[in-house]
Order: C-alpha cells, then structure tokens, then sequence
C-alpha cells in the first residue's frame, strides 16, 4: 500500500487512519446488505451442489470402477484402409517415395512459401540500411 519511492513528502497518519476507517465502515455496511440483495444466490447454489451430489452417486452407483475400466483398443466403426501404392524402385530406395502422389502429399492446399519475403523490401528500405 505505502509507496517508497516517495520520501520526501510526510506522511500523515492521522489521514491515512481516517481513510482505514471509511473503507472498513462500507465493507461493514455492504456485509450487512448483501443477503437481502443476493442472499437468493445462497439458495440456488445449495440446490445446485444437492443436484450434483446426486448426479455423481448416481453415476458411481451404475459404474461403480468406471474410472478403472479401460478404453476399447478400437475405435468403435471400423476403418478400413486400402493397399498403399506399390513402391518404386530409385537409388533413394524408401526415401521420398510418396511425394510422386499428389493425395498422399503434406501440402493438402497449396505448398508453403515461407521466408520468401523481406522485410526491408516491403518497407521500400534499400538493403544496406540496417546492419
């Protein structure tokens, strides 16, 4: 709360009292009127976490070890996949063998040209400007 950058000026506890009192007083005050505004909140939030309690007894009472049990090893429809395309025969043997397939490619949209533009060329800089 104190700031210590500043010394030179006093510091007037008196004044600083007054004004621990004034905020104590308005929190007091709020304290005292914040059921009659909002004390309905209680309520609902009571009934909400009574709901909730139900809901998860109910839940364990079905599967009891539900937090145990293991995921299927399969997804549950089927996917099936066709025979890759055969592979050919080049010096790199196994190495870019799928990029001579367009639907078997990374580059889904369009291929990636990052890094082809320069920043000083799209400020109309000359290239020797900054060093």
């Amino acid at each position: 709360m104190e700031d210590t950058q500043r010394t030179s000026e006093p510091v007037n506890f008196v004044h600083r009292d007054e004004i621990w009192k004034a905020h104590l007083k308005v929190e007091k005050e709020a304290a005292k009127v914040w059921p009659n505004k909002w004390g309905f909140l209680t309520e609902v939030y009571m009934e909400c976490e009574r709901e909730s309690v139900k809901l998860k007894e109910a839940v364990r009472a079905k599967h009891p070890h539900h937090h145990l049990a293991a995921r299927p090893p399969t997804p549950e429809k089927n996917i099936h996949l066709g025979p890759p395309p055969p592979i050919p025969q080049t010096s790199q043997a196994l190495i870019g063998w799928r990029t001579g397939y367009s639907h078997l490619q990374l580059e889904k949209y369009a291929p990636v040209h990052h890094g082809r533009r320069s920043f000083m060329e799209e400020l109309g800089w000359p290239f020797g400007s900054c060093s």
